[in-house]
């Protein structure tokens, strides 16, 4: 059955400004506008609404629309409606300054009220930084400077800040410092939008409101899991931000153990934001911090040699990108082994992998369950192959969904077993709409729902947790870069990395994904 006539009931937001800082950048035209347009076709923006975007480039009200139209345009996905394109467009405003200048912000103060009074927003502003990271805390010090920061009667003043919080420990602790002091916590946004995918929120619903499977969401019954996020892509054009970071610090302390937080959370008493958000704190708190001997064994690092992709593309070498150093020993692929000291998880391993130019772009939760007992099966194995423990797949890319592998007799007289697979796809189900992973994420932060969003003590943990890598890796540089071939799916010492545990990552080929080796 497929629920095509399902409708989402979700009210428009209420009147708001939306102030993006860094208007004409890639995020802005490739994700934002998009984003706010899939919201307006399913009638989730407030009728009183603007966008005011603010940026350096030479730009009045009327060239930023012709932008917009022109390089936004090109990257909206589904029926296309020019009515509401139209209408969106013809909402935007410009304002041209500098981040780091009072007097541009005088004059956003002086802009804010010519808009407010025009469009009907009633003073709510959504001030949105999709700007370098190095700009985030001048920005929220001359917003409040302002006074754009003061919510005063019944308006709401809102800040939203992408990834990365920071590129360690202290930066992260000095950037939420300067942040707490101009805004209120209630107040602030820190975005992930890998919490917009639909998979990841359904998390919740999976777990908790299915008896099936919360009883058996715990060290009891589950061997390991492994959390992977692959990109075929290479560092593009983004080579002055990836050389001082590195796919540890883009994708670790953000992405994959936001997902893992998620994935072993207690039941929260409620699901106000504040409850939800406790209980994944508990678990980043829970991690075994990993000691300078563990960061050896229970990490692996990588960067990819040139190679041939999977569609016969020939690809250069990570050091022959340009802008980037020829002996450079920033990493391109991550793999770690964390632990969770709580009741729920004691003993259960989680694998966690990252990198580029790997076979394809895929990102999933994998769950593996203990092996049931087989001994009545010995003769009853299709091919004598070992009979496969059960393996639960949340696809988050692409194809979401998730799929089950379980046992079943094969079709005859004898008693022979070979797995099989159920599959639920949000598609196939439910229908596909366009999607850029930014409208519930934005729709959550006008209606003032911060359940999706990093809180300060979330964003400290995770960097705490990978401070003790940080610090081994800059003090012992990787000796073997290159070590893994683009194409490949990482360096050796990945597999090494479970294979010591007696596991093997899931694989993927050609968007087909399979068990390479089982744990007998």
């Amino acid at each position: 059955m497929r629920q095509t006539d399902l409708q989402n009931d979700a009210l428009p937001a209420p009147p708001c400004i939306m102030v993006i800082f860094g208007a004409a950048g890639d995020l802005a035209k490739r994700k934002l506008f998009p984003a706010l347009y899939y919201l307006s076709m399913a009638n989730q923006l407030p009728e009183q609404f603007a966008i005011l975007g603010v940026s350096r480039e030479d730009f009045n009200s009327e060239t930023y629309r012709e932008l917009m139209n022109t390089e936004s345009r090109a990257h909206l996905d589904g029926d296309y409606s020019r009515d509401v394109w139209e209408r969106l467009v013809q909402c935007c405003h410009y304002l041209q300054g500098d981040f780091r200048d009072s007097e541009t912000y005088q004059a956003l103060l002086k802009k804010l009220g010519e808009l407010d009074e025009q469009c009907g927003t009633s003073g709510n502003y959504l001030f949105y930084m999709a700007t370098p990271p190095a700009f985030f805390g001048d920005i929220a010090v001359q917003i409040s400077g302002a006074g754009l920061a003061d919510e005063q009667d019944g308006c709401w003043r809102r800040l939203v800040i992408e990834k990365p919080f920071g590129h360690d420990l202290q930066s992260a602790r000095e950037l939420n410092k300067t942040l707490l002091h101009e805004f209120e916590e209630r107040q602030l946004y820190r975005i992930d939008h890998y919490l917009g995918k639909e998979t990841v929120q359904n998390f919740f619903a999976f777990r908790f409101a299915n008896g099936v499977i919360e009883p058996i969401w715990n060290r009891r019954y589950v061997d390991h899991v492994q959390i992977t996020v692959a990109e075929p892509l290479g560092v593009e054009n983004r080579a002055s931000y990836y050389e001082t970071a590195g796919a540890l610090r883009d994708m670790i302390p953000n992405h994959l153990l936001a997902v893992l937080a998620i994935i072993a959370m207690e039941p929260p008493i409620s699901f106000d934001a504040d409850e939800i958000r406790d209980e994944q704190a508990k678990v980043l708190r829970a991690i075994q911090p990993l000691t300078p001997e563990e960061v050896l064994t229970h990490t692996v690092r990588g960067q990819y040699d040139s190679g041939v992709m999977p569609d016969g593309t020939h690809v250069p070498a990570y050091r022959q990108e340009p802008g980037v150093a020829a002996d450079s020993q920033t990493e391109t692929f991550v793999a770690l082994r964390l632990m969770i000291d709580s009741w729920r998880w004691a003993g259960v391993p989680f694998y966690l992998r990252t990198g580029k130019r790997l076979p394809g772009r895929f990102t999933e939760v994998m769950v593996q369950y203990k092996h049931a007992p087989n001994a009545a099966f010995k003769r009853s194995i299709l091919k004598g192959q070992p009979v496969e423990p059960n393996v639960m797949v949340l696809r988050i890319q692409p194809r979401e969904g998730i799929s089950l592998g379980i046992n079943a007799k094969v079709p005859g007289q004898a008693m022979q077993l070979s797995p099989v697979e159920m599959d639920f796809s949000y598609d196939d189900y439910f229908g596909h709409g366009p999607s850029t992973g930014y409208e519930t994420l934005i729709y959550d932060c006008m209606q003032g729902d911060p359940t999706l969003f990093k809180r300060a003590d979330i964003i400290e943990t995770a960097w705490q947790l990978m401070e003790p890598v940080l610090d081994v890796w800059r003090a012992l540089p990787p000796r073997d870069f290159p070590n893994y071939t683009a194409g490949d799916w990482g360096p050796a010492a990945a597999d090494e990395l479970l294979q010591h545990d007696g596991r093997s990552w899931r694989a993927c080929t050609a968007g087909a994904c399979a068990r390479k080796t089982t744990r007998g």
